[in-house]
């Protein structure tokens, strides 16, 4: 069985586990990153039971970007990313992982009925990183939104911090 779990990216003055829009998972929240000097944070909130908080709120709380990476088994993972003036989206790494966990094509529903495609996602995550004060592609940001995990799913997510210039590797 592979990790489920969620990590969490905003910037901050403080730390932002004392967030009231994480408040629901300041006992399990920690911290995996020293922020770095323009402020951006890396949190873990292992196991997949509870609820980590909203990042709409966290985003409006903080006044920057907020991104919630949820690792299913190791084997994909929800993107949810909020800004305080562009606002939510949602994508997914390791597509075909996310297919069979939610049973695309059941009852006529596709992976894009709950995620943007894959070029949307990268667009509006370059949006995202702009509204952070960041500058970065989409074209290598959309390469991960389309490959598969090697081995494990978080090394997609942690790939996919590092092109938004968040979290370096």
């Amino acid at each position: 069985m592979g990790y489920w779990g969620y990590f969490v990216v905003g910037r901050g003055q403080r730390p932002l586990g004392e967030c009231e829009a994480l408040a629901g998972a300041a006992e399990r929240l920690t911290r995996r990153e020293q922020k770095t000097a323009d402020g951006w944070q890396l949190w873990e909130y292992p196991n997949g039971d509870g609820d980590v908080g909203s990042m709409n709120a966290l985003a409006r709380e903080t006044g920057a970007p907020a991104l919630f990476g949820y690792v299913m088994d190791g084997a994909c993972v929800i993107i949810e990313a909020a800004a305080p003036e562009s606002g939510a989206w949602t994508a997914c790494l390791g597509r075909t992982a996310m297919a069979r966990y939610i049973g695309a094509g059941q009852e006529g529903l596709t992976l894009e009925d709950y995620f943007l495609e894959p070029r949307d996602a990268a667009g509006r995550a370059v949006a995202w990183a702009a509204e952070g004060g960041l500058t970065v592609a989409a074209e290598p940001l959309l390469g991960l939104l389309t490959a598969d995990p090697d081995p494990v799913a978080e090394n997609l997510l942690f790939r996919f911090l590092d092109r938004l210039g968040v979290v370096p590797l």
